[in-house]
């Protein structure tokens, strides 16, 4: 199964808040839980991102800003990250539910992957059917750990367990 980016995103639908479900962790985020990532459309024409995050043991919820650039001529699925300026990543959209219900973002070498929800969860057997198209697309799904929600109502953890497991 090819790695690439979906063929097309609509910008408007994108935006808003997602909840970080899956992720195979960078250095700076690897301890990150409860995460979402809210894109705002700038003036200028790029996401401003929002992104929210709780680290174990610190009941404060951090955040951190960045900017999401849509690369031109790929039907807005191949966007740029950038944290730091000048230093842009490649962010890939390689799959989108057709009502904008979740959303998986790759990278060309497989270095990185996000699975994105509009809602704190997702449905345990989809979540399992996207994980293995991932590992068919080349990720290393062993290392992807599972983002924890805390459900503000009933303050208890949305997902029973913090890492993927294929058996």
């Amino acid at each position: 199964m090819d790695n690439t980016p979906v063929e097309k995103v609509d910008i408007m639908s994108y935006a808003g808040r997602w909840f970080v479900i899956y992720a195979l962790p960078a250095t700076v985020d690897k301890s990150w839980r409860d995460t979402t990532e809210t894109y705002v459309i700038h003036p200028d024409g790029y996401y401003a991102v929002f992104t929210t995050y709780r680290l174990p043991g610190d009941d404060g919820q951090k955040y951190v800003r960045s900017k999401l650039f849509v690369v031109r001529g790929t039907g807005n699925a191949e966007m740029k990250s950038q944290f730091v300026w000048p230093v842009r990543v490649d962010y890939w959209i390689i799959e989108l539910a057709e009502d904008y219900s979740y959303a998986v973002v790759g990278h060309p070498k497989q270095k990185q992957l996000c699975i994105l929800s509009r809602k704190p969860f997702l449905d345990e057997e989809l979540a399992a059917e996207i994980i293995e198209r991932c590992r068919r697309k080349g990720y290393e799904i062993a290392k992807l750990v599972r983002q924890p929600h805390v459900n503000p109502h009933a303050g208890k953890s949305s997902h029973q367990d913090a890492s993927w497991n294929s058996n």
